[in-house]
């Protein structure tokens, strides 16, 4: 009997933590950085609405103080998280997810390269946030609060980067924030509880540009591939030491999206009539290879990233976007749909946001075709770069200084 009470008692516990993990009616709640959970753009969510209405989603809420920026949104712990530049300062906001603002705090000096406005998303790893400004300045700080706790800058490394500044959202493995301050110390990982240097990248010199690092485990090996100005790297997690390199878009005019991995294949595609490069990963003794699957011009991609699910590639392309095959590169279709944007999946959808005029969208994600099932219109000026995340049955979008939320659950 007592058996039986302890197993009741364990079983009544981890449904109350799935319950909190999952949130309202079973949904992940959490997108805790830049492309999510996983950094490859795809939302846990299930339970969502297969077309929305006529008038798009129902609003939930919407708030105009976020600053001007390209930042996109984490969502972690009942909170969502953004940045923005407000006179002339990058600043940093926390708001319930009713919309209510729970604190903000003054960060940098704008980065005076590029186009005005914040870059970065906030990376969220349990109690803390971390984030890097335009200029170049990595902060850690209380997630809850917004009180810093440590700060380091690039120049610490020799950093250098490009005409528009650092716009990397930081990298968590283990007990280690990543991320490139550029040069012969191009990717640093930091303590994350500290900020103290555990190991710089070796084997290669590069600008960082403006993509973001990701985790990739291969063959039991933790790799960190990332894109550079002198093409696509890939290191050793545990050190730095540089594994392999490929200097597919090397010098290009900016190299601005991150790479997407599945499947043992390494996908990078960029804009200004680069297109893409896949790579298929393979042991070579002791390390790892990168050999050139295929190349493509039907994914010229500048901003907006990609997506892989179930062997085909989804992503901007020019003015629309394309679907190729992840192992052969074949284009399957071409779309215009809401036009040049970004993305991200979620419950077998694509939700698409462009970069002018404010228009989201849900789409079907299929080889097949691309079907819109719903679109929404949102306010701002200017170009928008920030990404479209789905949260909690939630659908958020920025554009320049207003942040939306909309509800998108099913029922």
């Amino acid at each position: 009997m007592r058996t039986v009470r302890l197993a009741l008692r364990v079983l009544l516990l981890t449904s109350a933590f799935a319950a909190w993990a999952l949130g309202p009616a079973g949904l992940a709640a959490d997108w805790p950085g830049w492309r999510g959970p996983n950094r490859d753009g795809k939302s846990a969510d299930t339970g969502l609405l297969d077309q929305w209405p006529a008038a798009g989603p129902k609003l939930l809420w919407k708030t105009d103080t976020v600053g001007e920026g390209y930042g996109s949104m984490a969502v972690s712990g009942g909170m969502v998280y953004t940045s923005g530049v407000v006179k002339g300062r990058l600043v940093m906001f926390a708001f319930d997810l009713d919309g209510n603002p729970l604190w903000q705090a003054d960060f940098d000096a704008a980065s005076k390269k590029g186009p005005g406005g914040s870059r970065a998303t906030p990376t969220i790893d349990g109690a803390n946030l971390y984030l890097l400004s335009g200029n170049g300045l990595l902060g850690c700080f209380n997630a809850k609060t917004g009180k810093p706790k440590w700060a380091r800058d690039s120049k610490e490394f020799g950093g250098r980067t490009g005409d528009w500044g650092y716009a990397e959202s930081v990298l968590i493995y283990k007990n280690l924030a990543i991320f490139k301050p550029g040069g012969k110390n191009c990717i640093a990982a930091l303590n994350k509880a500290t900020g103290k240097t555990v190991w710089t990248s070796t084997g290669f010199d590069a600008v960082p540009e403006y993509g973001s690092c990701i985790l990739v485990e291969f063959g039991g090996r933790p790799l960190v591939v990332t894109g550079t100005d002198a093409g696509i790297v890939g290191v050793d997690a545990r050190n730095g030491r540089l594994l392999w390199q490929n200097n597919f878009s090397a010098h290009n005019t900016a190299n601005c999206p991150t790479p997407a991995y599945a499947d043992g294949y390494v996908f990078w595609a960029n804009g200004y009539g680069k297109g893409g490069i896949c790579l298929k990963l393979r042991p070579d003794g002791k390390s790892v290879a990168a050999d050139v699957a295929w190349t493509t011009r039907d994914m010229d991609c500048h901003h907006g990233g990609f997506v892989i699910h179930e062997g085909y590639i989804y992503g901007n392309h020019g003015g629309g976007w394309s679907c190729l095959e992840l192992a052969t590169g074949k284009k399957m279709w071409n779309e215009r749909a809401v036009g040049k944007g970004s993305l991200c999946f979620a419950d077998g959808r694509l939700f698409l946001f462009s970069e002018d005029g404010g228009q989201g969208g849900l789409a079907t994600c299929s080889p097949q075709a691309l079907q819109m099932k719903g679109k929404v219109k949102v306010e701002g000026s200017g170009t928008s770069w920030a990404h479209p995340v789905v949260a909690g049955g939630r659908l958020y979008l920025r554009y320049d200084k207003n942040l939306y939320c909309f509800d998108v659950k099913a029922g």
